[in-house]
């Protein structure tokens, strides 16, 4: 009998998956791409990825129920992990192309990324590259993380949260403040993609299965 953990990775036709499912592998999860609904609600732990529209993500989750199996497996105090797109999902709106309701598990709201002027340059949007956490707080998603550890993004959105408590580590891009790490309970986002992030990106899916 296998001693990993086992991980769903919640396949809606958007997102990352093949490089999300390696990385989980690669640090010792037992790991399956998946929209069946019995496979998902047994795992130990889930995780949305996703990249491209908000509204197109939606959408997609919903047309096959998966919404509401997350927001079910939420309850069960199963670890979730919402990666770029997926992050953005757990808020309970989003401004991009209109008005769009989300899942509502951390209170707050995506925006677009503000047109930003630092020392003089005009930051370029979408945010794109690699930027350094501001950690703000102790948190087992973070441990081994540094302030000084850099993480690749990819996003023209950004996550405005209700509580700041909701956030544990921010990045900085010129003078805005992006959250860049969240959680509530054991709901996480991750505005960057950890898979894509090198050893220090690695660290945090270990921190995540070992919760």
């Amino acid at each position: 009998m296998s001693s990993k953990v086992d991980v769903s990775i919640i396949d809606y036709g958007i997102g990352n998956i093949l490089s999300v499912s390696r990385a989980l592998e690669y640090c010792g999860a037992d790991v399956t791409v998946t929209r069946n609904i019995e496979t998902i609600l047994s795992s130990s732990r889930v995780v949305l990825p996703g990249v491209g529209a908000y509204s197109q993500g939606m959408a997609e989750l919903c047309r096959f129920n998966l919404d509401k199996i997350i927001k079910e497996i939420v309850l069960t105090r199963v670890p979730v992990l919402g990666i770029c797109l997926g992050m953005q999902m757990l808020l309970e709106e989003s401004e991009e192309f209109g008005m769009t309701k989300g899942l509502g598990l951390i209170s707050g709201k995506v925006v677009p990324i503000p047109n930003n002027i630092f020392q003089g340059n005009v930051l370029k949007i979408p945010h794109i590259g690699w930027n350094e956490l501001e950690v703000n707080s102790k948190n087992k998603m973070l441990d081994g993380i540094s302030n000084n550890e850099a993480f690749y993004f990819v996003h023209s959105y950004m996550a405005v949260l209700n509580s700041t408590s909701h956030c544990i580590a921010n990045s900085r891009y010129g003078d805005i403040r992006i959250p860049a790490v969240i959680g509530k309970d054991n709901v996480y986002g991750c505005q960057f993609h950890p898979e894509k992030s090198g050893e220090a990106g690695l660290r945090i899916l270990k921190n995540f299965i070992s919760l």
